[in-house]
């Protein structure tokens, strides 16, 4: 990395960390659900050397932005970006670790607050690097669970575990099917040659760490305390049933409505699976859509352009599946487009976004890539 070099000599390691899609399964992770995740070859990338005194100087290159502290004055930086670095130190030293200080820079081709966890992506990329330019011989589930704890702790974000699992543990052309409660894992081909996976952005940026996202989770779970007290065997809304759902909680609530969607959103993410192992394109298609409806009008996390988008992909005919992703309030639509119609279908909705909210339509190809590693180290 050139600029490195021109502000802190050789770097000692560079790393790629990307971002991820999730084919199917939100707003499961928190609730110990089952989830459907891809890393994705857009990315953020760090390159890192340790200096000789604990002083930190970082430098975000997107942003023209320099950062310069000590590590034994972590406080919260009001420009945002620097805290994600912050609060991996953090993590690092409760867990009994001690880094000097050190120089790095950060640049990246992952938009922010498209829904594609560019600070998941972020986080990961900073413990991975410092565990090797360290030495510390850190597990990489152990990486996984200190970059969430960085996003509930530092951040104040009180997000699962999928996205930091997705980053760090992808596999080239193959989605992961994850169990949040258990962590076990397993890889499934994404292998549909005449599909292509594409992401609109549809131009409305949102902060996760805003109230609403945290508001869900806590209707999440005060749905499990209400139907703990007739079946006590329910830890989560994973253990609970549609059948418990509608004969537990109160059908005009939105409590009600969080914990049903939930519920279908983990057996869709099953279904899906098998799906998968089937190459059953259509039908896997057919749960994105459903997924979208349950974001839109259950858990009630989408936004107008959003809604908007996927009713467009779905009145076409053309389009497998489509559905909002990430937390919600703006960021991007994933769309299952047959290649042979894509060009055409994205020129035709980004005049029709255009007509509709003075807003031009970014989209991005996307392929399912390797998680976090090291493109340089000494």
């Amino acid at each position: 990395m050139p600029l490195f070099q021109q502000k802190f000599g050789q770097p000692e390691i560079i790393v790629k960390s990307p971002g991820r899609i999730n084919l199917i399964g939100e707003h499961t992770d928190y609730n110990l659900g089952f989830v459907m995740p891809a890393a994705i070859d857009l990315a953020v990338y760090i390159a890192m050397n340790r200096r000789e005194d604990n002083e930190l100087h970082w430098y975000a290159a997107d942003l023209n932005q320099f950062y310069q502290g000590r590590k034994d004055q972590l406080v919260p930086d009001e420009r945002g970006w620097p805290n994600y670095w912050l609060g991996a130190i953090q993590q690092l030293e409760k867990a009994g670790y001690t880094i000097g200080g050190f120089n790095a820079v950060l640049r990246g081709d992952l938009p922010v607050g498209a829904g594609l966890s560019s600070s998941a992506a972020l986080t990961c990329g900073i413990l991975f690097a410092l565990n090797k330019v360290f030495d510390f011989q850190i597990s990489t589930l152990q990486l996984i669970q200190m970059a969430r704890a960085t996003e509930n702790e530092f951040i104040g974000l009180q997000c699962g575990i999928m996205d930091q699992f997705a980053s760090m543990m992808g596999k080239s052309d193959e989605v992961i099917l994850l169990d949040c409660r258990s962590l076990d894992y397993n890889y499934f081909p994404f292998h549909f040659p005449e599909m292509e996976l594409i992401l609109l952005d549809t131009g409305v940026k949102h902060s996760l760490a805003a109230t609403a996202y945290n508001r869900r989770r806590e209707e999440c779970w005060a749905g499990v305390e209400q139907i703990k007290k007739v079946y006590p065997e329910v830890q989560s809304l994973r253990d609970a049933t549609v059948k418990m759902v509608q004969e537990i909680i109160p059908p005009d609530t939105d409590i009600y409505l969080r914990c049903l969607y939930v519920v279908q959103e983990n057996e869709r993410v099953l279904q899906a699976a098998a799906q998968l192992k089937a190459n059953n394109y259509i039908d896997f298609g057919k749960n994105m859509f459903a997924t979208h409806f349950g974001l839109s009008n259950q858990y009630e996390v989408s936004c107008e352009e959003a809604d908007f988008l996927v009713d467009l992909a779905r009145e076409s005919g053309k389009v497998a599946g489509a559905r909002m992703m990430g937390g919600g309030f703006g960021g991007c639509v994933l769309v299952l487009i047959d290649k042979s119609i894509k060009t055409e279908w994205i020129l035709s909705a980004k005049e029709k976004y255009l007509q509709k909210y003075n807003l031009l339509l970014l989209d991005y190809t996307v392929r399912i890539g390797e998680g976090t590693s090291s493109l340089h180290y000494n």
